[in-house]
């Protein structure tokens, strides 16, 4: 196995049996789900720009950060994370005009079309790709770095968006209770 392919792997393994069956199934009441008051979320766009739905952000972002809702996290790893480097470093479409899901289905979708294009360019990388900082994009640090900085970002971030869901489940108070 090349160095590119362990790379790859060390996310897929937990893409394919931890992150997306734990997105099987996810509603739009629980993708736009908000637990506490002002969270940041994926809203209908009140002004004209790319797509009928946009992100709450600010810059510089409020301390402490907002909780975000599961459309929040999904929109920041498939754009932030995923589209961003996918257009940078294997081509594609320009993340800045990435339309964001306004629903739960069309997210996964999304989702599952950034991760398969990262996974697959990862997979394509030759130990010098690695080694060097890549030619296109603002990251100037060996290729490396940022595969495995967008491994971190998704295995962080899939485990938030577990927990909201976990939370959203349990949110009547039922649930398991083990003492």
């Amino acid at each position: 196995m090349t160095r590119s392919e362990r790379l790859a792997d060390q996310l897929d393994r937990h893409w394919r049996k931890n992150l997306r069956p734990r997105l099987d199934g996810l509603t739009d009441e629980e993708y736009f789900w908000e637990p506490v008051r002002d969270c940041w979320s994926i809203r209908p766009r009140g002004t004209p720009g790319s797509g009928e739905w946009t992100m709450d952000s600010a810059s510089p972002a409020p301390v402490p950060a907002p909780v975000t809702t599961i459309a929040w996290r999904l929109a920041h790893i498939i754009v932030s994370c995923l589209g961003y480097r996918v257009g940078w470093h294997f081509g594609g479409q320009d993340a800045e005009t990435f339309p964001y899901a306004g629903t739960a289905d069309e997210a996964l979708k999304q989702l599952d079309e950034m991760y398969e294009r990262w996974n697959a360019g990862v997979r394509g990388l030759s130990d010098i790709d690695l080694e060097n900082p890549p030619t296109a994009g603002p990251e100037r640090f060996p290729m490396e770095g940022i595969v495995l900085h967008v491994n971190r970002e998704l295995i962080h971030h899939g485990a938030e968006i577990s927990l909201l869901r976990d939370l959203y489940r349990r949110q009547d108070g039922t649930g398991p209770r083990r003492i």
